[in-house]
């Protein structure tokens, strides 16, 4: 149990430790530890109970792209329940803030994706795509172009769908079912640990090789969509090889298989641009997911942006444009508004070029942990940054995973005011767009202090680094 200063801040641990079901928990750490209970946040510092602040470098969950506690999206939340707290968006009914923003989105997407259907956050998202492409296929009478391929490590949400297209490992447990019929999956394009120390460029055509040779094995009268995150956030910010997604893109254009740009995490800044897909890999998919950054996180909402011609065929088809999909929560008013409001701060503060300025000097900065023994890569983009921890750089053997290295570390840096995501052997950051250089220096500074302190402590246990 942490050292709770009083007893409010006592009861609500309590009450959460006894009631609350946290997502991805490890039951027996919880039992013991309970939660960090966060009671403010502003900009991109958070403080909990015991009146204690950490610059927050994991940006909530990917999404505190314009900071916590902004008095603007404050009000316009507060305007629009005031005026129009709820209306479906069902059938033949609309509402105005909707409609606006499906008109924004528009404007902001990439090539001929124009359409734009409401969920209510990336898995969601993911599940409406899949959902959409099966319907697609199935108005153009190929019902059989079923079958999704995904890559191994790829997080793309956690409902039954979603998770089944993702494929970390660590979320497979043998008590959940997935989807494994029409579901498949190939190699993760992870660079620092290729297969027989290729070179990028060999790296690249294997795993492009791979793709076709998978849907070979399918059968391309069968395959109807391949996902795929620009770069693969949870999974290990995993940045592809030089070409490696134009490349899938272009096999999917002659297989006529969709493609699925999941940007719920590379949406909205995080690489300092709308979207990732045209404006940083060349691309231009047929549907985009997105969540997250959409509203800053200050309330839930994600969309499915598609093509004018997935729209025109679905439209038109067999089952005379009737489309039995859709949340009842999808398109709400006030969930519009804010995520209006966010995108409007956003262009009218410029913030998507401080993102990549800022990105370049987290960049270059953050190498220098490279220097740290047990620090085996340091890879991203923008402001989508890991650290992967290893106990042999030479062999970049890694540690047990009892051990669970990326927690240590995090532990250690919240002790100094940071809060970094652990996944395994990995630290994750992924700070809010408006971080400044102080911020930065704070966050490489006490995760080297963090990584250093935990290498101490090893070392002091007999582990060789």
């Amino acid at each position: 149990m942490p050292e709770l200063i009083n007893d409010a801040s006592k009861e609500i641990w309590e009450k959460d430790r006894r009631h609350n079901l946290h997502p991805f928990t490890l039951f027996r750490n919880f039992e013991r530890d309970g939660a960090l209970v966060i009671k403010e946040g502003l900009d991109n510092h958070i403080t909990d109970a015991n009146g204690q602040t950490y610059l927050d470098a994991i940006g909530g969950l990917w999404c505190n792209n314009i900071g916590l506690g902004n008095e603007e999206m404050a009000e316009t939340i507060a305007e629009q329940v005031r005026k129009l707290s709820y209306s479906s968006i069902f059938t033949d009914m609309a509402n105005e803030p909707s409609a606006l923003l499906a008109a924004k989105l528009a404007c902001l997407a990439p090539g001929d994706l124009n359409r734009v259907h409401f969920a209510t956050g990336g898995s969601t998202a993911i599940d409406s795509a899949f959902r959409l492409i099966h319907f697609y296929q199935g108005c153009r009478g190929k019902p059989e172009k079923i079958h999704m391929i995904a890559r191994k490590q790829a997080y793309h949400g956690s409902t039954y769908a979603s998770m089944s297209l993702g494929y970390k490992a660590s979320d497979r447990t043998s008590q959940f079912q997935f989807i494994t019929d029409t579901i498949h999956h190939i190699s993760t394009p992870y660079i620092y640990r290729a297969p027989n120390d290729m070179d990028e460029a060999a790296y690249c055509d294997f795993l492009v090789h791979e793709f076709e040779d998978k849907v070979a094995e399918i059968g391309p009268d069968k395959v109807g969509g391949f996902f795929a995150e620009p770069i693969m956030g949870a999974g290990g910010v995993i940045v592809p090889p030089n070409g490696y997604l134009n490349r899938i893109r272009e096999l999917c254009r002659e297989l006529d298989i969709v493609y699925v740009s999941d940007e719920v995490v590379t949406g909205f800044g995080r690489l300092g641009h709308w979207f990732a897909s045209e404006d940083v890999f060349g691309i231009v998919p047929d549907i985009i997911t997105s969540a997250k950054g959409l509203s800053s996180g200050y309330l839930p909402i994600s969309a499915v942006i598609y093509s004018d011609h997935i729209h025109d065929v679905i439209s038109t088809g067999e089952t005379y444009g009737y489309y039995p999909h859709g949340f009842t929560y999808g398109g709400h008013p006030v969930c519009c508004a804010a995520a209006l409001k966010n995108i409007e701060i956003i262009e009218r503060d410029n913030i998507l070029d401080h993102a990549k300025s800022i990105g370049t000097y987290f960049g270059n900065k953050i190498e220098s942990l490279r220097e740290y023994p047990m620090v085996g890569d340091v890879r991203g983009m923008g402001l989508m940054r890991c650290v992967e921890n290893v106990q042999n750089k030479a062999t970049k053997e890694c540690f047990p995973s009892e051990l669970d290295i990326g927690k240590l570390i995090a532990n250690a840096a919240e002790e100094l005011g940071l809060i970094v995501r652990p996944i395994e052997r990995l630290n994750i950051m992924s700070p809010g767009l408006t971080i400044t250089e102080e911020d930065v220096d704070f966050i490489i500074h006490n995760l080297g202090q963090a990584i250093e302190r935990v290498a101490s402590g090893l070392r002091n246990k007999g582990y060789v680094l």
